[in-house]
């Protein structure tokens, strides 16, 4: 029987996600079942993994199957292991890290490939994840949007989220750091080509784009607004409830996601990995 037999890939909606079934991460994948949960990767756009429980060691081993970490510059690493971020929220703290529709790392001039997260301390309800595909947001725009988007650029930054001068509340900024080091400006096409699945995808989000290439603030903010009401839309997204030992991977190229802040007075702690990416284009 080979090893990828009992790897069982179940789409959870139509337009982002799977859910697998069959993996243990916590062993070296064999050059065929990595090669399985690439192309389930490239297709759905985020893997759902249960009953994981990965310590940072195996994070960081299945996580360099994939390609090359990135050791992120903002998020206050876990101790011992700077490849590995810490996502937190503290009862007393009012304010979570990634409470809006956004991807990461798309202020880069080659933005991430994906990120890993880990489960490690769940609220007793809520802090559940929500995620978009831009892939089939793209593909639901009309044609004439479609043309009108196909040339486009857009600016991407990190100033306004993690700088100096961003609009960040303290208990926020206190498990932050390096706010000099957001300088990354950038522009991306609006419509890019995924590198691995070749399909279309809107490559623009509410977190760190800023507007249109050679577009005013101003004008670039109803195209933007309503890019972003289209994308969101229920049918491009579904909600993934985590559990102890959950893991999500997804694809910053293809995907949006949004941390719930419906928890409040209790403890939520992720531990999270970046692989390197590269240069998108349409």
């Amino acid at each position: 029987m080979s090893d990828t037999d009992q790897i069982v890939v179940k789409p959870v909606s139509n337009a982002v996600g799977a859910e697998v079934d069959g993996v243990d991460l916590s062993s070296p994948l064999s050059p065929s079942v990595l090669s399985t949960l690439q192309t389930a990767f490239a297709a759905h756009g985020v893997l759902f993994f249960r009953n994981q429980s990965l310590t940072p060691e195996q994070h960081i081993a299945f996580a360099e199957s994939w390609g090359r970490v990135v050791v992120n510059r903002f998020f206050t690493p876990v101790e011992d292991y700077p490849q590995v971020a810490e996502v937190r929220k503290e009862p007393h703290q009012s304010i979570n890290i990634g409470g809006g529709w956004h991807t990461d790392h798309s202020y880069d001039e080659e933005p991430a490939l994906g990120s890993i997260l880990c489960a490690k301390e769940l609220p007793e309800s809520g802090g559940d994840t929500l995620f978009a595909g831009m892939g089939a947001a793209y593909e639901a725009l009309s044609p004439g949007l479609k043309e009108t988007l196909s040339g486009m650029k857009a600016l991407h930054s990190s100033r306004h989220v993690f700088g100096e001068k961003a609009d960040m509340p303290e208990d926020v900024r206190d498990r932050l750091k390096n706010a000099e080091s957001a300088t990354q400006d950038t522009v991306h096409p609006v419509v890019i080509t995924h590198p691995l699945s070749g399909r279309k995808s809107l490559y623009v989000n509410p977190g760190f784009t800023l507007g249109f290439e050679g577009w005013t603030a101003e004008e670039s903010r109803p195209l933007l607004a309503y890019l972003y009401e289209h994308a969101s839309r229920e049918e491009f997204t579904f909600r993934f409830r985590w559990q102890p030992g959950s893991v999500a991977f997804w694809d910053n190229r293809a995907t949006w996601h949004y941390a719930l802040n419906d928890y409040a007075g209790q403890r939520r702690l992720m531990h999270r990995i970046t692989l390197d990416g590269e240069a998108l284009s349409a």
